[in-house]
Order: structure tokens, then sequence, then C-alpha cells
């Protein structure tokens, strides 16, 4: 695959990632209560590893947004084909597939190496940019 696909494995599986928090706000609430603005005593009824699935899932969209932005920059410029950037991108999709199971179980130390696997690829794609 090339850089931009895994790119785009990275953003479909960000864009999925809503769906375990979102499935067991249904089974906690009921689907009306899931159709519901957020209430934040409702957000207690629901499972702790939902809480912080949702919270991985915020935080994927963050980093994606730099990451996504880094690599389309690269590719701008004519640097995006270079086997650095392949790379990070492949290191960054590994580094949030990890990451989001870590931080919905809780599994501080490898939610931690996945996060900085991640935010070191968003630092191998800028030095890229700026080299």
């Amino acid at each position: 695959m090339s850089a931009l696909q895994w790119l785009a494995a990275s953003a479909l599986m960000t864009a999925l990632f809503w769906v375990p928090y979102v499935l067991e706000r249904m089974v906690a609430l009921g689907i009306m209560g899931a159709l519901s603005p957020v209430d934040p005593e409702d957000e207690l009824k629901q499972a702790l590893w939902a809480r912080r699935s949702k919270r991985g899932h915020y935080n994927a969209v963050e980093n994606l947004v730099v990451f996504a932005t880094l690599v389309l920059v690269a590719f701008a410029m004519g640097k995006g084909e270079e086997p650095g950037i392949l790379a990070a991108t492949q290191v960054y999709f590994w580094a949030r597939l990890v990451h989001f199971p870590a931080i919905t179980f809780g599994l501080p130390g490898i939610r931690t190496v996945a996060f900085l696997a991640g935010f070191g690829a968003q630092i191998v794609v800028a030095l890229r940019i700026f080299t």
C-alpha cells in the first residue's frame, strides 16, 4: 500500500472508533437515551471502559488532524513517496490501532508507548517536510 492508502486506512479506522461506546450507550441508556443530548449524569451510567473509549476516539481524531495535515503537505511538496513517509504512515496506523484498545481497557503502559509511537511518526513526517 502507498502512504496515502495507509493514511486513508487510519482515517477510516478513526471514523469507526465511535461504534463501541455508542453501542454501549444504547445498552446503558436505551436507544432513545442514546439519541438524546448528552447529560453528564447519563455518562456516569455508562461503563468505565465506554467512557475511556470515547476519550480514545477523541484522542485519535485530534492526532489524525495533525498527522493527515503533515502527510498531505509532504505529498504537496513532492516528498510523499519517500520511504520515510511510507514507514511513518504504517507506524502511525499500527500505533493508533494499539492505542485505542489500550486506552479503552485501561492499559497505561501500552497506551503510552503506542501514543509515543504515533507521535514519533508525526515528527518523522514533519522533519521530512522541513529538511
